[in-house]
């Protein structure tokens, strides 16, 4: 037994890995978040050891006998008030995962330095924390104000346009709004997952019999407990829950058992111990040669490795490069990224006794994760509810189930509670990633730098399973030409099974890559006519009533490309003046899912007796403030107070969309939450009644539809990025010019543009998530991914422009997702123009800038 004051009382624990898990799964202080343990790369787990600040997953429960261990919980009220207020006036608040162990972090410097503490003091002792979120920026800011004795407190949100606060910001900073690993639940019980060992193998026994006769052991199960359907899947049902005895793995993240036991630590030690024989068989893992050679299957219970082509045709691209003036031919080659949102997927199941379940989900789309996990229990979808509980980031790695349907299982087969937390290495290796993309392109202009004609060939490596891998190339496709008007295109993109790690969503989906090229083709084009980069793309640049891409007609919409490229021009201009070394990007990206999908976004408000008013819909809170959009709508419609909302999401209404994806939340949700808002005016607003709205996007046209001029899809964002650089050639600041089309909240939305901008940088500088030739990736923890620190992060300069999208409810278009698009390209060009040397590869520097304090 370990002895010590935990929060100012006598506490005395058992055995356990380190501090952490004693005070999270012993002691039921859970404001320390599990972010990566035992690695200590994260920050999450912060708390205070006789005032001074430790990563309790690297704190062995030897070193804290007799000592003082502080958590959030333990702090005095005001404190804990002042601190959080101070972040969330900020907007240094988003999925709040990270934010605890930061606040602890925070105490510790301003308890030491005080008024004293400077900025770049506190970027220098963040570097062990990291905030996927944020880009820090703004949590520098809260630090600033703290030590300067600036904060104020939040103010609150009070309609469309407002700069309040984020929903729930200050319990979600102190760590009081649980996610799925903080819920408890009595009786509940812990699941642990087994892997495969091997990339492609065939599966020859699975024996659980060791690992069920292991300590807390409730139950061992695999594919033969599945009662109903084995595969999974958003647009293939190709993604088997466990791979059975018989089966053949695909990639390293497939699971072949679950443990099911009384503590976390006896269901991983026995997973563990499950034995598996397999037969190895060699891993099919260069997607051009899969692509090539169909024979070899690399997926089991699929035929051929090409999952899907999308192709376009406008013009006679051959004769139009052939007499253009200047062609550009290049290959490009982007990497595969992983998203490494800080809160490990987790899921609870709650049976009721009564044939009837209710999961807590922290995935993208709740309404789809119920239908798939009633498909697997065999059972109908009304005896499934999933609950959304917002979750510690995602960025589109948590579309696709990924524990959910093991977990629910377990709860089903045992009869009680069981929650399952995927371990870093686990989410690592089983979620989907970025696409690695090659991207061929031939770009030609004339001689006064009109472009006449673009063809590019575009290969993504998609890993085993479908996930949305189809979508993802086909918007890369989409957005081959970048926001510029061509005459002749041919365009085609492939997506390649592999037994690499899947590939699927992650923010930008598909078009961070064809940005890349087709920005770094008008980089070099430019040079060749020369001309400055900045006229190229002015000359060119889509405007209303363009042809764009495929085809499309572009509406009033687009008139925030040219007023982005604009809104940069002056600080390139000084930039260059004053002999500094810059690049820009200029890019579009949809909002919506587009290409003939009918979107219907649903959503109900009810006025309670006690005065809440409760808004339900459909889209996941994952930090980029969707629910706070819902709160905006119902100040600005109903007049009411934003302390009078309450926000759910649940599937015990049919209000699902699918997916949180395609920066379609804000845009859909906003629509409509104000519908249902007009329907409870018209009715008087009366308690108790729950009053249903919808929006509805049915008129846009699929590439492969064959209409002359499609409508591809109905809204855009536009953004233009400068990126400057310093004389040692780091980048020193970037300038962010955003066409969001309204700014529903104006703090909010720099907060998007400043995250996507860190996110972005590290796109293009260092981070890379490689696999070997055996399909086995090279980094399992956050530390070698290559993602800046707080110390790495240059100024950002964000200019918020509102040109209305029209037919959008407020004029919204959407930022989530834009502001990681333009940066790589904005970087590379401006590292060209510091030494002369184009760039064709991220990153750019694989070195990585990851050092450990």
């Amino acid at each position: 037994m370990t002895s010590f004051l935990c929060n100012g009382r006598t506490v005395e624990v058992g055995e356990h890995p380190h501090l952490l898990a004693a005070l999270r799964e012993e002691l039921d202080v859970t404001s320390p978040k599990d972010g990566c343990a035992p690695e200590g790369r994260c920050g999450c787990c912060a708390v205070l050891v006789d005032g001074r600040a430790v990563l309790s997953c690297r704190t062995p429960l030897a070193r804290v006998e007799g000592r003082s261990v502080v958590t959030l919980e333990g702090l005095p009220e005001e404190e804990r008030r002042r601190l959080a207020e101070a972040f969330a006036a900020a907007g240094a608040v988003q999925c709040g995962f990270c934010t605890p162990g930061i606040l602890v972090r925070t105490k510790e410097l301003l308890d030491r330095y005080g008024a004293d503490l400077t900025r770049y003091q506190a970027a220098t002792r963040l570097g062990a924390h990291l905030c996927r979120c944020t880009g820090y920026l703004s949590i520098l800011d809260a630090i600033e104000a703290l030590a300067g004795g600036t904060a104020s407190a939040p103010t609150p949100i009070t309609g469309v346009g407002s700069d309040g606060a984020r929903y729930e910001a200050t319990a979600l900073a102190l760590g009081d709004r649980g996610y799925v690993a903080d819920l408890r639940v009595p009786g509940m019980l812990h699941g642990a997952l087994r892997l495969a060992d091997h990339a492609r193998a065939e599966v020859v026994a699975i024996d659980p019999q060791r690992a069920a006769g292991m300590p807390g052991v409730v139950a061992v199960l695999t594919a033969a407990d599945v009662p109903g359907e084995l595969r999974v899947g958003l647009l293939e049902r190709d993604w088997p829950v466990f791979v059975p005895e018989g089966g053949r793995t695909s990639y390293l993240g497939d699971v072949l058992a679950m443990v099911v036991a009384e503590t976390q630590a006896q269901a991983r030690a026995a997973a563990d111990a499950v034995e598996v024989a397999l037969r190895p068989l060699t891993p099919v893992t260069d997607p051009l040669r899969a692509m090539a050679d169909d024979a070899e299957t690399a997926v089991w219970g699929t035929t051929g490795n090409v999952l899907s082509v999308s192709r376009y045709r406008r013009g006679d691209v051959a004769d139009t490069l052939a007499s253009s003036a200047h062609v550009v031919t290049e290959v490009f080659e982007t990497q595969r990224v992983e998203q490494a949102y800080l809160e490990p997927e987790a899921t609870l199941a709650v049976p009721d006794g009564d044939g009837r379940l209710h999961v807590s989900s922290g995935g993208q789309g709740v309404w789809d994760d119920r239908d798939q996990l009633a498909a697997v229990l065999g059972v109908a979808p009304e005896q499934v509810t999933v609950e959304l509980v917002s979750n510690g980031g995602a960025f589109g790695g948590k579309e696709d189930l990924s524990n959910q349907a093991q977990t629910a299982l377990a709860a089903w087969v045992t009869g009680r509670p069981v929650v399952c937390v995927l371990t870093r290495e686990q989410s690592l290796r089983l979620h989907p990633k970025r696409h690695p993309i090659r991207l061929a392109y031939e770009v030609g202009c004339d001689a006064d730098g009109m472009l006449t004609g673009l063809r590019a060939r575009l290969v993504g490596d998609t890993g085993a399973y479908a996930s949305v891998g189809a979508k993802v190339l086909e918007r890369a496709a989409g957005h081959a030409t970048g926001p510029y008007v061509i005459p002749a295109v041919d365009v085609e993109a492939v997506a390649v099974r592999t037994n690499n790690p899947v590939s699927g969503a992650f923010r930008g989906f598909g078009v961070n890559q064809a940005s890349f090229a087709i920005e770094g083709a008008l980089d070099r084009l430019a040079e060749r006519v020369g001309l400055d980069p900045w006229e190229l793309r002015r000359r060119n640049v889509i405007v209303p009533g363009a042809v764009w891409g495929p085809g499309q007609v572009m509406d009033a919409g687009a008139s925030g490309a040219l007023a982005c490229l604009e809104a940069i021009r002056p600080h390139a201009e000084a930039a260059r003046a004053a002999g500094a070394a810059c690049g820009l990007g200029l890019a579009m990206k949809n909002s919506g899912l587009g290409n003939g999908a009918r979107e219907l976004s649903r959503a109900t408000v009810r006025f309670d007796p006690d005065g809440t008013v409760e808004v339900r819909h459909c889209w996941t809170e994952m930090g980029q403030g969707v629910h706070s959009v819902a709160v905006a709508v119902a100040c600005e419609e109903l007049g009411v107070a934003a302390d009078q909302v309450r926000v759910v999401v649940d599937t015990s209404r049919e209000l699902g969309a699918g997916q949180t994806t395609g920066s379609r939340g804000t845009l859909l949700g906003a629509g409509a939450v104000r519908d249902a808002c007009a329907a409870a005016r018209d009715d008087g607003c009366r308690p108790g009644v729950e009053y249903g709205g919808s929006f509805l996007v049915d008129w846009t046209d699929a590439i492969q539809d064959g209409v002359e001029h499609p409508t591809i899809h109905a809204a855009f964002g536009y953004a233009c990025h400068l990126v400057v650089l310093g004389d040692d050639g780091e980048v020193a600041r970037v300038v962010a010019a955003h066409d969001v089309g309204r700014a529903v909240n104006p703090t909010l939305c720099r907060g998007q543009v400043e995250g996507s901008v860190h996110m972005g940088l590290g796109y293009a500088l260092s981070e890379d998530f490689p696999a070997d030739e055996e399909g086995r990736p090279l980094h399992l923890g956050l530390g070698p991914l290559g993602i800046l620190r707080a110390r790495d992060m240059p100024p950002v300069e964000t200019i918020l422009l509102e040109h209305p999208q029209p037919g959008a409810p407020y004029g919204i278009k959407g930022i989530g997702e834009i502001g990681s698009v333009p940066t790589a390209p904005a970087v590379a060009a401006a590292l060209h123009a510091r030494d002369g040397r184009w760039r064709h590869r991220l990153p750019l520097r694989p070195a990585g800038r990851e050092r450990r304090d």
